[in-house]
């Protein structure tokens, strides 16, 4: 390997002379502690390094080795339940050697080699097989169905096949030309993995959060932006998503948020149960872990990491979610590298190149037909949580997030602190997706949906100019229609908009339950407006009753579902009913 010598350090950026022809984004290893670092420009004989790990201590005429490769994550069986850091080291048995504080120059393999899994061929000698043919299958963490592809750039007839026990580097495939092929592949974090061709969305991606999925759905294979200011919540919608989106596998990538948070995250991963499959959580989950107090180097390199992974379970012909948390941080990492790379600033000091790069990192999400027989589809939906200053949309990250991204998820402050939970602004959210996916849900859940939708947003806008009326008159001033029109908004907002993250039979809303819910709200208005207008008042209207029936139905574990639904009923039915006051029986 050519080894350099090191000539200038400034916090996480190194420089080095006599590399020879070192290569841009190649890794090296820095100083006598070996600290992995990557190359990020080459002037002349003199190259620039951003260096992954603290570089306190380091001093000028130390060596800098090549390494001759990019960065890459090792993909295999054995990555799902991983905690890995920025760089693919897995944080676990990083404890194990070097304790509580990573030690520098520390280089576990991110991937267990002394793990054994029981291959199961799908090829046999003679075959002919093309890129991301399936090879073979093994049983992942939890029994999760890890398929062998074809490596990318990789054809030719099978010579030879090894059925049964195989550790990660054994040769499992052999083909007629090039190394034999094994379980443990390497692919570069910043080069996008090749996929057949796109395809169009054709279903949406339920995330079990009704105002998303009622309100705001997203394509499976979409990108979302969730922008919000300090409290709002991101994190906690975040985190639901990921533990009840509907996705095969979850990507969840912690980048530059607080330890807390992640240790809050793993705390609660290791010990929930996917309520679709009825194992834990961790069984279909990575976790890319890039705290604050890391190395800000790879803190850029965590995103890239988190899609490469993702990639690689999309090529299976899985569901791919990725939770990236938050994208504000990965742009100030690149504003911090490129202050000190001292590159022409753009808005508020990010690089010109920040919409662009943004737009790159979301263009590898989406839904694809993989490479390979059998036909197979697979997709990454990416949610990325931005934490704009003061809540101001209109900053540079959140911008151009918003330009590449299919949906906005708004969250508003105020609501916030008046408890409504999630806070999503459903005045400034959209979906570009919704058209479509309402039409799906319409076909696949209930027919009515996209009527109910409509209705509701037409309810919220009409109450929110109401209440502007009523801060300034007062509501016991208002007509009784208004009156009713308020308070079945209020039902609306807290009963289907709202959900609690922590309450273990409501944090998971499934579609029926959504519309049940959406439905009896609004039925509380149009069948008290008809009320109303057969003479009766507003204060003889049993509102109360109908909220308590709502409120038993949304606290209702999967087993009471249909008590609480008879509740409901029967409290609209006494809604209806002529004669019938407050509290009285239907």
């Amino acid at each position: 390997m050519t080894a350099g010598t090191l000539t200038r350090v400034v916090g996480a950026l190194a420089e080095a002379t006599g590399l020879g022809g070192v290569a841009l984004h190649e890794l090296v290893r820095v100083g006598d502690a070996a600290l992995l670092g990557e190359v990020l420009r080459v002037s002349g004989d003199v190259a620039t390094l951003q260096v992954f790990e603290e570089t306190t201590g380091l001093r000028v005429g130390e060596p800098v080795v090549r390494e001759q490769l990019p960065l890459a994550i090792e993909l295999g069986p054995g990555l799902l339940g991983q905690v890995i850091d920025g760089i693919g080291r897995p944080l676990g048995r990083l404890a194990v050697l070097s304790g509580t504080f990573i030690q520098p120059g520390a280089a576990p393999p991110t991937l267990d080699r002394d793990a054994r899994f029981a291959f199961e061929p799908a090829r046999a000698v003679g075959d002919l097989v093309e890129a991301g043919d399936v090879l073979g299958t093994v049983a992942d963490r939890g029994g999760f169905p890890f398929k062998l592809l074809v490596p990318p750039g990789r054809s030719g007839i099978v010579r030879h096949v090894r059925a049964g026990d195989v550790g990660l580097l054994d040769p499992v495939v052999t083909l007629d030309a090039g190394d034999p092929i094994t379980l443990l592949q390497r692919w570069p974090v910043r080069r996008p993995r090749p996929a057949g061709a796109r395809v169009a969305a054709d279903r949406p991606f339920l995330t079990g959060q009704r105002i998303f999925d009622f309100l705001f759905p997203v394509a499976e294979g979409g990108t979302v932006a969730v922008p919000g200011g300090f409290g709002t919540g991101k994190t906690v919608i975040e985190q639901a998503l990921a533990k009840f989106g509907d996705a095969d596998v979850v990507v969840y990538v912690g980048c530059g948020e607080r330890g807390n948070e992640m240790a809050e995250v793993l705390h609660e991963f290791a010990r929930l149960v996917d309520p679709r499959a009825g194992r834990s959580v961790m069984d279909r989950t990575v976790l890319v872990v890039n705290t604050s107090n890391m190395p800000v180097a790879a803190r850029e390199s965590s995103v890239y990491v988190g899609l490469t992974v993702a990639e690689f379970f999309r090529d299976m012909g899985y569901r791919v979610a990725v939770m990236a948390d938050s994208l504000s941080r990965w742009a100030e990492a690149l504003r911090e590298v490129g202050s000190r790379l001292q590159e022409m600033p753009g808005e508020e000091g990010y690089p010109t190149s920040l919409a662009s790069r943004a737009a790159k990192l979301h263009e590898r999400a989406g839904r694809v037909r993989c490479l390979g027989r059998p036909e197979r589809h697979g997709s990454i939906t990416l949610i990325s949580a931005v934490s704009p200053p003061g809540g101001d949309f209109s900053e540079p990250v959140t911008q151009a997030c918003l330009r590449v991204t299919s949906a906005l998820w708004a969250l508003d402050a105020a609501l916030a602190h008046q408890r409504q939970f999630p806070a999503v602004d459903w005045s400034t959210s959209y979906s570009l997706d919704a058209q479509a996916m309402v039409e799906y849900l319409d076909q696949q859940v209930e027919p009515r949906w996209s009527a109910a939708r409509a209705r509701a947003l037409d309810l919220l806008q009409r109450d929110a100019e109401l209440r502007e009326v009523a801060s300034v008159v007062g509501p016991d001033a208002l007509e009784d229609k208004d009156r009713l029109l308020l308070a079945a908004a209020a039902a609306l907002r807290e009963f289907v908009l709202g959900q609690s993250a922590f309450d273990p039979n409501d944090a998971f809303s499934p579609p029926a339950k959504t519309f049940v819910l959406a439905e009896a709200a609004l039925a509380l208005f149009e069948r008290g407006a008809a009320a109303l207008a057969a003479g009766r008042s507003f204060a003889d209207l049993p509102i109360d009753a109908v909220r308590r029936a709502l409120a038993g139905l949304r606290d209702a574990a999967a087993d009471g579902l249909d008590e609480s639904r008879k509740a409901v009923h029967e409290a609209l039915a006494a809604l209806s009913a002529p004669g019938v006051a407050e509290g009285g029986d239907a």
